[in-house]
């Protein structure tokens, strides 16, 4: 399993990181979102099978890891900040093991059981370091299972910076005016990580992430960088958002504010794999909002933690080391 540090593990910070770093641990995000065990069987191929033109795996060595809102929830815990997380899962063993890996990890779980429906699973069978298969068990629950459930904990706000709704499309948000609507009656600050082309449904966030195509297929297209800033500004207004956030593969990210723009080039040096990439992104920036730091600034944080985990296999997560390596790498 991977390793997450805590930032109360790091003894020093390089002198080029900004103090303001270590004001992360401090903060305490909620998290409500679809939650998945990732699976992997790793193994060698020697062999194409017998019985069919497929290679025959020899399977060495099993993994499992949170998925989905909980990937971004070990995104949380791994900078040292404090995470709850909030989602439905299945009774059924592997929401025992999603559960355990998160308590271990420091997230502190509201998981909630329904009845009759399995955890998702989404099973990788990996042979020479190569994904050769993927096989999802999952099955989407009706509204009916989840009406009033997710919303009858008094407690889950209590003593929380900042609300994350990770959105996988696959029903725990399915009603995410309810939780925009809750957190802004408390003075919390939203930040959806969206799913779906109805964006509307998101309307009065405080920062919406999509990525590049997710915000093509809802806004349009467009042919130059003054069109595309256009369609941002419109949406972003129209969706009634202090910030919306596109997120732009090597182009790097862009942020559209109601005073300006805010463009952050790609920091990777070398993209190895971009799965999870999104999850570091959205649940840095949460963080670093929680923990007071304004929008443009967390983004700046996000962006920086992107270049960091596109080099690394899988879903992963990202140190305050590591961010603060990153600062010292830029100044010397």
């Amino acid at each position: 399993m991977p390793v997450y540090l805590k930032l109360q593990d790091c003894n020093t910070v390089p002198s080029a990181a900004p103090d303001s770093l270590n004001q992360l641990r401090r903060a305490h995000v909620a998290v409500l979102g679809d939650v998945m065990l990732d699976r992997y069987w790793f193994g060698r191929v020697e062999r194409i099978s017998p019985e069919a033109p497929v290679p025959v795996v020899q399977v060495g060595r099993e993994e499992e890891r949170p998925g989905g809102a909980a990937n971004v929830a070990l995104n949380i815990a791994a900078l040292g900040a404090s995470c709850r997380l909030r989602a439905p899962v299945g009774r059924d063993a592997a929401a025992d093991s999603l559960d355990s890996l998160l308590r271990r990890a420091g997230v502190e779980t509201h998981l909630v059981a329904l009845e009759g429906l399995p955890t998702t699973v989404k099973l990788r069978v990996i042979g020479q370091q190569q994904q050769l298969l993927r096989l999802d068990f999952e099955e989407r629950p009706d509204e009916e299972h989840l009406h009033g459930l997710l919303l009858d904990d008094e407690d889950f706000f209590v003593g929380m910076a900042a609300l994350l709704l990770s959105d996988y499309g696959k029903g725990a948000v399915h009603d995410p005016q309810a939780w925009i609507r809750l957190a802004r009656e408390r003075q919390i600050p939203v930040l959806v990580d969206p799913k779906g082309r109805d964006f509307a449904r998101y309307a009065g966030a405080t920062l919406l992430t999509p990525n590049k195509s997710e915000f093509q297929a809802v806004a349009g297209g467009w042919k130059t960088e003054e069109e595309f800033h256009a369609l941002a500004r419109h949406w972003r207004a129209a969706w009634q958002l202090e910030g919306l956030l596109v997120t732009r593969g090597e182009e790097g990210m862009t942020l559209f504010l109601a005073d300006g723009m805010h463009h952050h080039p790609a920091q990777a040096r070398e993209v190895f794999d971009v799965t999870g990439a999104g999850d570091t992104v959205i649940a840095t920036i949460a963080t670093a909002v929680a923990a007071g730091w304004p929008l443009d600034r967390a983004v700046e944080l996000g962006n920086r933690a992107a270049g960091i985990v596109v080099g690394k296999l899988g879903a992963a997560t990202v140190s305050p080391l590591e961010l603060a390596a990153s600062f010292e790498a830029v100044h010397g």
